[in-house]
Protein backbone atom coordinates (compact mmCIF):
# COMPACT_ATOMS: atom_id res chain seq x y z
CA UNK A 1 0.00 0.00 0.00
CA UNK A 2 1.25 3.40 -1.06
CA UNK A 3 2.44 5.60 1.84
CA UNK A 4 0.13 8.27 0.90
CA UNK A 5 -2.65 5.99 1.56
CA UNK A 6 -1.93 4.67 4.84
CA UNK A 7 -1.52 8.59 5.92
CA UNK A 8 -5.25 8.68 4.72
CA UNK A 9 -6.49 5.70 6.00
CA UNK A 10 -4.80 6.68 9.47
CA UNK A 11 -6.51 10.55 9.33
CA UNK A 12 -9.59 9.06 8.56
CA UNK A 13 -9.45 6.37 11.76
CA UNK A 14 -8.12 9.76 13.61
CA UNK A 15 -11.17 11.73 12.52
CA UNK A 16 -13.47 8.83 13.26
CA UNK A 17 -12.29 8.63 16.67
CA UNK A 18 -12.43 12.34 17.30
CA UNK A 19 -15.96 12.49 15.86
CA UNK A 20 -16.81 9.70 17.94
CA UNK A 21 -14.95 11.65 21.36
CA UNK A 22 -17.25 14.39 20.34
CA UNK A 23 -20.48 12.73 19.74
CA UNK A 24 -20.21 11.39 23.42
CA UNK A 25 -19.50 14.57 24.82
CA UNK A 26 -22.73 16.12 22.97
CA UNK A 27 -24.62 13.21 24.19
CA UNK A 28 -23.62 13.56 27.47
CA UNK A 29 -26.78 13.96 29.77
CA UNK A 30 -27.03 15.92 32.68
CA UNK A 31 -27.01 13.38 36.01
CA UNK A 32 -30.26 13.26 38.09
CA UNK A 33 -31.12 11.81 41.43
CA UNK A 34 -34.73 10.02 41.65
CA UNK A 35 -36.21 10.29 45.10
CA UNK A 36 -39.43 7.93 45.29
CA UNK A 37 -41.59 8.89 42.14
CA UNK A 38 -39.92 12.31 41.56
CA UNK A 39 -36.63 13.92 40.02
CA UNK A 40 -36.56 16.89 42.44
CA UNK A 41 -34.23 19.00 41.19
CA UNK A 42 -34.16 20.61 37.46
CA UNK A 43 -31.86 18.64 34.98
CA UNK A 44 -28.50 20.39 34.70
CA UNK A 45 -29.97 23.59 36.98
CA UNK A 46 -32.10 24.60 34.05
CA UNK A 47 -34.85 26.76 34.11
CA UNK A 48 -37.40 26.10 32.09
CA UNK A 49 -39.98 28.32 29.89
CA UNK A 50 -43.84 27.72 29.55
CA UNK A 51 -44.13 29.21 26.21
CA UNK A 52 -41.11 27.20 25.01
CA UNK A 53 -42.82 23.86 26.86
CA UNK A 54 -46.21 24.92 25.25
CA UNK A 55 -44.66 24.95 21.80
CA UNK A 56 -42.87 21.39 22.26
CA UNK A 57 -45.88 19.65 23.44
CA UNK A 58 -47.58 20.62 20.58
CA UNK A 59 -44.70 20.44 17.84
CA UNK A 60 -45.53 17.10 15.69
CA UNK A 61 -41.92 16.38 15.46
CA UNK A 62 -39.94 17.26 18.72
CA UNK A 63 -42.26 16.73 21.43
CA UNK A 64 -45.05 14.67 20.01
CA UNK A 65 -46.85 14.88 23.16
CA UNK A 66 -50.66 15.31 21.18
CA UNK A 67 -50.14 11.61 19.62
CA UNK A 68 -50.76 9.95 22.75
CA UNK A 69 -52.03 12.49 25.11
CA UNK A 70 -55.22 15.10 24.68
CA UNK A 71 -53.73 18.75 25.51
CA UNK A 72 -55.32 21.56 27.19
CA UNK A 73 -56.46 23.16 23.60
CA UNK A 74 -59.26 21.27 22.18
CA UNK A 75 -58.43 23.15 18.92
CA UNK A 76 -55.75 21.08 18.40
CA UNK A 77 -55.87 18.28 15.62
CA UNK A 78 -55.91 14.42 16.48
CA UNK A 79 -55.17 14.57 20.01
CA UNK A 80 -54.32 10.84 21.54
CA UNK A 81 -56.50 8.83 24.22
CA UNK A 82 -53.43 6.34 24.77
CA UNK A 83 -52.15 8.34 27.45
CA UNK A 84 -53.40 10.16 30.32
CA UNK A 85 -55.01 13.91 29.60
CA UNK A 86 -52.80 16.75 30.29
CA UNK A 87 -55.46 19.08 31.00
CA UNK A 88 -54.70 19.82 35.08
CA UNK A 89 -51.87 17.62 34.93
CA UNK A 90 -50.17 20.67 37.06
CA UNK A 91 -52.57 19.57 39.48
CA UNK A 92 -52.37 16.06 39.76
CA UNK A 93 -48.45 15.95 39.81
CA UNK A 94 -45.65 18.04 40.89
CA UNK A 95 -42.92 19.11 38.59
CA UNK A 96 -40.26 16.78 39.67
CA UNK A 97 -43.42 13.41 39.21
CA UNK A 98 -43.45 15.54 35.61
CA UNK A 99 -39.77 15.64 35.22
CA UNK A 100 -39.09 11.89 35.96
CA UNK A 101 -42.19 10.75 33.51
CA UNK A 102 -40.71 13.17 30.96
CA UNK A 103 -37.01 11.73 31.21
CA UNK A 104 -38.09 8.03 32.01
CA UNK A 105 -41.79 6.61 32.17
CA UNK A 106 -40.22 3.39 32.41
CA UNK A 107 -38.35 3.63 35.94
CA UNK A 108 -42.29 3.86 37.37
CA UNK A 109 -43.56 0.93 34.97
CA UNK A 110 -42.12 -1.04 32.94
CA UNK A 111 -44.28 -1.61 30.71
CA UNK A 112 -45.20 2.05 29.83
CA UNK A 113 -46.05 2.78 25.62
CA UNK A 114 -44.35 6.25 26.89
CA UNK A 115 -40.85 6.86 25.15
CA UNK A 116 -38.03 8.00 27.46
CA UNK A 117 -37.52 11.57 25.96
CA UNK A 118 -33.83 11.82 28.31
CA UNK A 119 -32.03 8.53 27.99
CA UNK A 120 -29.56 7.33 24.99
CA UNK A 121 -28.88 3.73 26.38
CA UNK A 122 -30.86 0.53 25.92
CA UNK A 123 -33.14 2.08 22.61
CA UNK A 124 -34.57 0.02 19.91
CA UNK A 125 -35.99 0.86 16.51
CA UNK A 126 -33.94 4.50 16.62
CA UNK A 127 -32.77 5.95 13.26
CA UNK A 128 -28.90 6.20 13.14
CA UNK A 129 -29.32 10.29 12.96
CA UNK A 130 -30.44 10.11 16.15
CA UNK A 131 -28.95 7.32 18.36
CA UNK A 132 -26.95 8.37 21.32
CA UNK A 133 -28.98 11.94 21.65
CA UNK A 134 -32.09 11.92 24.01
CA UNK A 135 -34.89 12.88 21.99
CA UNK A 136 -35.21 16.01 24.32
CA UNK A 137 -32.27 18.17 26.09
CA UNK A 138 -32.05 19.08 29.51
CA UNK A 139 -33.27 22.74 28.55
CA UNK A 140 -36.21 21.46 26.53
CA UNK A 141 -37.56 18.72 29.58
CA UNK A 142 -37.35 21.57 31.83
CA UNK A 143 -39.47 23.91 29.26
CA UNK A 144 -42.35 21.08 28.72
CA UNK A 145 -42.00 20.38 32.94
CA UNK A 146 -42.77 24.17 33.40
CA UNK A 147 -45.72 24.13 30.72
CA UNK A 148 -47.08 21.71 32.23
CA UNK A 149 -47.15 22.23 35.68
CA UNK A 150 -48.83 25.41 35.01
CA UNK A 151 -51.64 23.28 33.71
CA UNK A 152 -53.64 23.35 37.03
CA UNK A 153 -57.36 23.77 35.80
CA UNK A 154 -59.14 20.66 35.76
Amino acid sequence: MPTYARRNRAAGWAGAIVLALLAGQVAALEPYRIVADTIPEPLGGKVGDAARGAALVRDRERGNCLICHHGDDPAEPFQGSIGPPLKGVGARLDAGQIRLRLVDMSRLDPETVMPPYFRTENMRDVAPAYRGQPALSAQEIEDVVSYLASLRAQ
